[in-house]
């Protein structure tokens, strides 16, 4: 495991060790897009380097960039509860390399072991808190 995952490091070794054992290396170049608004949301990612732009479309030409977000921090959510449908789009701001893990089988292991479905609800919890909390506080300044 690279410096910087710190989702990953919110999970317990043991658990920790068995994601790592699902996921695979990936990696996108500057500009691509990694997933649209509204789109199947099968998979989440742990980015490992480069940065990656959250953003929500206005309307067909006007879209806004909700987060950046770097190493370390988990791209996408929304594959743990149903519809399974993106909130936002995500496009690489610089080439990224990333863990990618697939939303259906890790779902599968947190049903099997209900102790890692609650470590890895809990540490998704606090990275949406953390959000949730930066996303006030812009608000609160501009």
């Amino acid at each position: 495991m690279t410096a910087g995952t710190r989702l990953l490091r919110a999970i317990p070794p043991e658990f920790r060790e068995r994601m790592l054992t699902l996921a695979r290396e990936v990696s996108f170049p500057q500009d691509a897009r990694v997933f649209e608004e509204r789109g199947n949301a099968d998979r989440f990612w742990v980015i490992r380097s480069g940065a990656v732009t959250l953003d929500l479309r206005l309307s067909e030409s006007r879209s806004v960039t909700v987060e950046t977000l770097g190493p370390g921090d988990l791209l996408g959510w929304s594959w743990m509860f149903p519809p399974y449908e993106w909130d936002f789009g995500a496009e690489a701001l610089s080439p990224v390399r990333a863990y990618e893990f697939d939303g259906a089988e890790i779902r599968e292991e947190c049903d099997h072991d209900p102790r890692l479905g609650y470590a890895l609800i809990r540490a998704v919890a606090e990275v949406l808190a953390q959000r949730l909390h930066a996303a006030r506080s812009r608000l609160i300044d501009s």
